[in-house]
């Protein structure tokens, strides 16, 4: 494990990049000895953090679930970060575009969870049990790390490079549609960009949400009830410029859409 301190200087160095809105050097490259482990370290100290200022945890985002986005990305594991109230935001939403470095959106599904779950053998059998309901997500990506040769390390410590959750659609419950079948068509400016269906995510989304509770449990943490957990994208990653507009339609599920200010 890299030193407290390093750790510590890291997340400020994070910290500060996210305020400013600019993107620092690939932390691989300047502790070319930093492990996994050593990032969530680093994401644990920015979400400590967090906390102490008032900012309240709603939930988790998982990334990197589908081959598309491993082959987008490179990386080829999942992980994770956290949702923060203040970065979801209703559908319809005017979203700020300098907020955000390195702005692309990806389509998801968010589960919204009515029981806990916990464990390292959590199955999908549990996770759809536990799930009050899934409604269609637009995961704003912000990227505080530059984006050429970044690892899994340099994401994890980059908490996951999420920036905001857009949630729309009609709140469904698991079993009232087989969820490897939702798909979406991905709109900007009117004109399909992307479109993905959700088994693309570890042949069924609630797999991803099984292997969260499991990574969880590795670092003494579970998921609550009331979280939102993002599933993981089924598109590539779409670039947006200030001015654009975002739409996603999920057909029986319905839409989810914001405009980039």
């Amino acid at each position: 494990m890299l030193p407290a301190e390093t750790i510590a200087r890291i997340a400020d160095e994070l910290a500060e990049a996210e305020r400013e809105r600019v993107v620092v050097p690939l932390l691989t490259a300047r502790h070319p000895g930093m492990t996994v482990d050593d990032a969530y370290a680093v994401q644990n100290e920015w979400r400590r953090r967090g906390v102490a200022a008032g900012r309240r945890p709603v939930g988790h985002k998982i990334g990197l679930t589908s081959k598309v986005m491993q082959t987008a990305t490179g990386i080829t594991e999942p992980d994770f970060g956290v949702l923060f109230d203040d970065v979801v935001f209703e559908s319809g939403a005017a979203i700020e575009h300098a907020r955000f470095s390195n702005v692309r959106i990806e389509v998801e599904l968010a589960f919204v969870l009515g029981l806990p779950l916990e464990g390292p053998h959590t199955t999908i059998f549990d996770v759809l049990r536990a799930t009050e309901y899934v409604v269609p997500a637009l995961e704003v990506l912000s990227s505080r790390i530059e984006l050429p040769g970044r690892t899994i390390v340099d994401t994890i410590s980059d908490n996951a490079a999420l920036g905001a959750v857009v949630l729309g659609g009609s709140p469904t419950r698991p079993d009232a549609v087989d969820l490897r079948w939702v798909s979406a068509l991905l709109y900007r400016n009117e004109t399909i960009e992307e479109s993905g269906v959700s088994a693309a995510v570890l042949g069924h989304p609630a797999n991803g949400v099984a292997w969260l509770a499991g990574k969880l449990a590795g670092h003494g943490d579970r998921l609550e009830a009331g979280e939102i957990v993002l599933s993981g994208s089924f598109t590539r990653p779409m670039w947006v410029e200030r001015g654009d507009t975002v739409f996603a339609d999920y057909a029986e599920l319905g839409s989810v859409t914001c405009r980039f200010s």
